[in-house]
């Protein structure tokens, strides 16, 4: 999901805490840089007006309940390939690309499969692989995969030292003593961590005696981007004819449409955010009817007692997909699950630390009790007008959530005192050190954060090569 974060919403104080969300770049500045980041991952919009898309049930659904409901629904810009620019849409079809990717594979359209967030095997998805750094290797980077880097410092002469192991892949699957592996070591002028939201903030902390002058605020401003999963089952009135009934939830994408609720500073009457329709892999839905209780109890009954009839009629007849079926169910319950996905402006107030070796969180949940609670009457609402039950995930009961788009922990901010890192990224006391992912983000993005991410990259990149050119 490639949406820009609202221009209102990079520089504001946080209504419930009054602590201040306090941005040094904004929307005016980053612009350009999402107009560079957008051409590199051409995104595409979810096709609805063609056939098959057209026939997306959950789509269908999401848009008839967020409009009915008076909600701001659109069809926003996916890293996903639908179709060959200037052709029409085409499931399945061989992507056409100016240059070779890095693997040497032909990639092809987005085959509806909902595989998105496991891994698209059919490279439909505009993942960095086949951009960004097939276009780095083409200029002569070598990229070193499976290599772990344990640790860094500055050099006495400048520059730095970079200390990494090397996985085997003969490793997989089996326990291995890691501490044991042969360290390797670089040395560069500039380096630039990248390791996401977790692990860059680890491993700065991690080598935190080689930056003893790396700002107080390293591990601070931790977000979670108000992410909040829910769930829309048993719909009394939505069905789709043609074959298919309830969501579908594994056909299309993971996610193809999102609507947005206003923040205080743009009408709105509390923190905003976005909500928008998931999916999963069908492989998925199998498990989740299998897992569903007490009717799993009467299926492994039925599926016994035929299984004890088969053979004391000594039948040689098999029907896999039917005893299968029996076993699991139809898929009645699965195919009738809408996944709601909720992310927004939470309150930034998280901090890292190290325990013990390990990365250790702590997060009020309370403090952003105001932004969960409106969130979760959305998506109440949205399944009040499907004529359904709506459920939130149940660690929500546990005063926990679950994120995939953490963010914070080296903050960018005008001084040492403010962040870890300027409005380039460059770390405070380090010249020549970067940091370029979702760690810089000193509070929520609000939507999906990897597009501001990317223009964020975008920038420090700039700075890296040319400095105060960004």
């Amino acid at each position: 999901m490639l949406i820009r974060k609202d221009e209102r919403w990079f520089v504001q104080p946080n209504p419930v805490t009054g602590a201040a969300e306090d941005w040094p770049v904004t929307r005016a500045v980053l612009d350009r840089h999402y107009d560079q980041a957008e051409k590199i991952l051409a995104p595409q919009r979810y096709p609805l007006d063609v056939e098959p898309y057209a026939s997306t049930p959950k789509t269908l659904a999401f848009r008839g309940a967020a409009q009915r409901a008076g909600l701001d629904w659109s069809l926003p810009n996916l890293a996903v390939t639908f179709g060959n620019p200037g052709h029409p849409a085409v499931p399945g079809e061989p992507i056409a690309e100016a240059e070779p990717n890095l693997h040497g594979r032909t990639r092809y359209t987005c085959r509806l499969v909902g595989e998105c967030d496991v891994g698209c095997n059919f490279g439909s998805k505009n993942s960095l692989d086949y951009n960004y750094l097939s276009m780095a290797q083409r200029e002569g980077a070598v990229l070193r995969t499976r290599c772990e880097v344990r640790r860094f410092a500055p050099r006495p002469e400048g520059g730095f030292s970079v200390w990494y192991v090397e996985h085997s892949s003969e490793d997989e699957g089996h326990r291995t003593n890691t501490s044991g592996l042969e360290l390797h070591a670089v040395v560069c002028d500039r380096l630039v961590v990248s390791a996401g939201t977790f692990g860059t903030t680890y491993l700065l902390l991690k080598n935190r005696d080689s930056f003893p002058l790396v700002s107080k605020q390293l591990g601070t401003r931790l977000s979670g981007n108000g992410d909040l999963l829910g769930f829309i089952r048993r719909s009394k009135s939505w069905a789709k004819d043609g074959g298919v009934t309830g969501f579908a939830p594994s056909l299309g994408p993971v996610i193809t449409s999102t609507l947005r609720v206003a923040d205080t500073v743009d009408g709105g009457n509390g923190p905003g955010y976005y909500i928008q329709e998931g999916g999963l892999p069908g492989f998925a839905q199998w498990a989740l009817e299998a897992a569903d209780t007490p009717d799993e109890a009467v299926r492994a009954t039925r599926f016994a007692a035929r299984e004890v009839w088969g053979a004391i009629r000594h039948t040689p007849k098999s029907d896999l997909g039917g005893e299968i079926s029996l076993l699991l169910g139809g898929g009645e319950d699965s195919d009738g699950l809408m996944i709601l996905l909720g992310m927004g402006r939470d309150t930034p107030n998280g901090v890292m630390s190290l325990r013990d070796k390990w990365l250790e969180l702590h997060w009020d949940l309370a403090r952003s009790r105001t932004y969960f609670d409106r969130v979760k009457a959305t998506m109440a609402r949205l399944a009040h007008e499907l004529d359904a039950e709506f459920e939130v995930n149940p660690l929500w009961y546990l005063r926990k959530v679950i994120t995939v788009h953490g963010l914070g922990g080296c903050p960018m901010g005008r001084n040492v005192d403010e962040g870890v890192v300027d409005s380039t990224g460059q770390v405070f006391n380090y010249p020549g050190l970067f940091v370029a992912d979702g760690s810089v983000m000193p509070g929520p993005v609000g939507p999906n954060p990897s597009l501001t991410i990317a223009a964020l990259s975008d920038k420090f990149a700039d700075a890296l090569i040319e400095p105060g050119c960004a």
